[in-house]
C-alpha cells in the first residue's frame, strides 16, 4: 500500500508539473521568437531609412550604407539584403551570386508596400532563418525592399537552456514531492500495518493484541472499532470456554455417579439383568467420552501455535510403539517406513496427538491379520506423515466429509466422529493440514502435511 500511495502522490505531481512547466516552455519559446522579431524588425526599418533617399533618386547606396550593413552583419550573425524596386541585389552583406530576389515571397510581399516575417530553413548554413523584410517608401511609393535574415540558433539556445532550467526544477520538486509523499504515506500506513499486525496476531489466537491507535482520524476509528471486536470476541471466547469446563465438569461428575451406582448394583442381579446393566455401563462409558472429546476439540479451537523442529522418527516410534499392543489385541501389525532425519514443524505435543487419531481410526478399519504402514518422506519444503490401513476405504464424496464434526464413515465404529475434526484443526493452526486419500489397491491414506523444520 505504501508504494501505490507514494506512485499516486508522485503520479499528481507529475501531472501538475507537466501542465505547469510544458505551456510555460511553449509561451516562453513564442514569446523569445517575438522577441528577436520585432528587434529585427527594428533595426530593418532603420536602415529602410538610411537607404530611402539613394532609392528615391535611383543614386548608388553610399558607402558608408554599404559598411554599416556590412557591419550589422558581423556583429549579428544577420544578413543585411537591398534590392530595388524589381527585387534587384543592390547591396548583400553575405552575397552568394544570387542578383534576382524577384521570386522570394517576402520580397514581393515587400515591394507591395507589406512587412513579412517568418523563418525558413536554410540548406546552406544547415539551420533555420528567421527573416523580416520591409518597404522602403516615402510618399506612398514603394522605392525598394530591405530584408533581414536571423538564425534562430541563439533563441533555441536560450529556449534549451530554459527547458533545462525547467528540468531541473521539476526533478528538485519531484524529489521534494518524493519525501513529503514518503512521510505522508509512512503517516498513512504505519498505523495500518500495526492493524494489520493485530489482525493476525488476533487471527493466530492471540486475543490480547490490539491495534495501535494512531494515524488519520479514519484510521483511527478503524483501529478503535477493531480493538472494541477484539475485546468481544476475548470476552466470548472466554464465555465459551468457562462454558465448556463448568458443562465437562458438570456433565462427569453425574456420569462418574451413574457408573459407581451402576457397578454397586451389578452384584445383586441375575445374568440376563447384569448383561442390560453392562450395556448401561458401556453407555455411560461412550457418553464420557463424548463429553471427553467434545471439551478436546473446544481447547483445539483455542489452541495456540508454537511451531518448533521436531524430530519425526523418533515420534512415530514411540507412538507406534504404544499402540502395538491395542493393534495385536486386533490381529493388526505395524510396518514403518521411515526417512532419517526428517524434521517437522509443529507445536509439541500435536503431532503424537494428531497421529493416535489417524492410529486408532486406522486400527478400527483394518481387518484381521491387515498391515497399517506408517511412512514419512520430505519434498518441497513440507514433511508428510502417512497412516495407510488395508481396509475397505472411503468413497471420494467420503473423503470430502470425514473432517466433519461427528461425521463416521463406516457402521461399527465406537467413536464419534470428532477425531479427524481435532486432527485437522490441531494441524491447520501450524500451517499444516490432514487429507485423506485412497489407498492402493485399497484402504486410507491418512496423510499429515507440516512445513520443513
Amino acid at each position: 500500500m505504501k508504494r501505490r500511495l507514494l506512485a499516486g502522490y508522485l503520479g499528481v505531481a507529475v501531472l501538475v508539473l507537466v501542465l505547469l512547466e510544458i505551456p510555460l516552455a511553449i509561451s516562453y519559446a513564442r514569446a523569445e521568437r517575438q522577441s528577436l522579431t520585432d528587434k529585427v524588425q527594428r533595426d530593418a526599418v532603420a536602415l529602410s531609412s538610411l537607404v530611402e533617399d539613394s532609392l528615391e533618386q535611383g543614386t548608388p547606396v553610399p558607402a558608408r550604407v554599404r559598411r554599416i550593413a556590412r557591419d550589422y552583419g558581423v556583429d549579428t550573425g544577420a544578413r543585411v539584403l537591398v534590392t530595388d524596386d524589381r527585387g534587384r541585389r543592390l547591396v548583400d552583406s553575405a552575397p552568394n551570386g544570387t542578383t534576382d530576389f524577384s521570386s522570394r515571397p517576402e520580397i514581393v510581399s515587400a515591394l507591395n508596400g507589406e512587412i513579412a516575417t517568418g523563418t525558413r530553413s536554410s540548406r546552406t548554413l544547415a539551420t533555420d532563418l528567421l527573416y523580416v523584410a520591409v518597404p522602403v517608401a516615402s510618399s506612398g511609393v514603394v522605392h525598394g525592399a530591405i530584408r533581414i535574415s536571423y538564425p534562430t540558433s541563439a533563441v533555441d539556445a536560450r529556449n534549451h537552456r530554459y527547458w533545462t532550467v525547467l528540468a531541473v526544477i521539476a526533478a528538485v520538486v519531484l524529489a521534494v514531492a518524493a519525501m513529503v509523499a514518503a512521510i505522508l504515506a509512512r503517516w498513512v500506513t504505519r498505523p495500518l500495518d500495526h492493524l494489520e499486525r493485530a489482525a493476525e496476531a488476533v487471527g493466530s489466537g492471540n486475543l490480547h493484541a490490539r491495534a495501535t491507535i494512531e494515524g488519520p482520524p479514519e484510521v483511527r476509528r478503524l483501529a478503535e472499532t477493531f480493538n472494541a471486536m477484539a475485546s468481544e470476541l476475548d470476552v466470548l471466547l472466554r464465555s465459551q470456554d468457562a462454558f465448556v469446563a463448568d458443562a465437562s465438569h458438570q456433565l462427569r461428575t453425574p456420569l462418574a455417579a451413574l457408573r459407581l451406582r451402576l457397578e454397586n448394583l451389578e452384584p445383586e442381579f441375575t445374568a440376563p439383568v447384569k448383561d442390560d446393566l453392562q450395556g448401561a455401563l458401556r453407555e455411560v462409558e461412550r457418553l464420557s467420552a463424548l463429553v471427553d472429546g467434545l471439551l478436546t476439540l473446544a481447547r483445539a479451537d483455542r489452541a495456540h501455535s508454537a511451531p518448533s523442529s521436531i524430530p519425526l522418527g523418533p515420534l512415530v516410534e514411540e507412538r507406534v510403539g504404544a499402540w502395538s499392543a491395542l493393534a495385536a489385541e486386533s490381529d493388526v501389525q505395524f510396518h514403518l517406513e521411515l526417512e532419517p532425519g526428517v524434521l517437522a514443524l509443529a507445536t509439541p505435543g500435536r503431532v503424537e496427538q494428531v497421529l493416535d487419531n489417524l492410529l486408532a481410526n486406522a486400527i478400527d478399519a483394518s481387518p484381521v491379520g491387515a498391515t497399517i504402514t506408517v511412512s514419512t518422506r520430505a519434498d518441497d519444503g513440507w514433511v508428510e506423515l502417512h497412516v495407510t490401513d488395508e481396509g475397505h476405504g472411503l468413497s471420494e464424496s467420503e473423503r470430502s466429509r470425514a473432517f466433519d464434526r461427528f461425521w463416521q464413515g463406516y457402521e461399527g465404529g465406537d467413536g464419534f466422529g470428532l477425531g479427524l475434526a481435532i486432527a485437522r484443526r490441531l494441524t491447520t493452526a501450524d500451517g499444516g493440514d490432514v487429507q485423506l486419500r485412497a489407498g492402493t489397491p485399497s484402504g486410507l491414506d491418512s496423510v499429515v502435511r507440516l512445513h520443513r523444520g
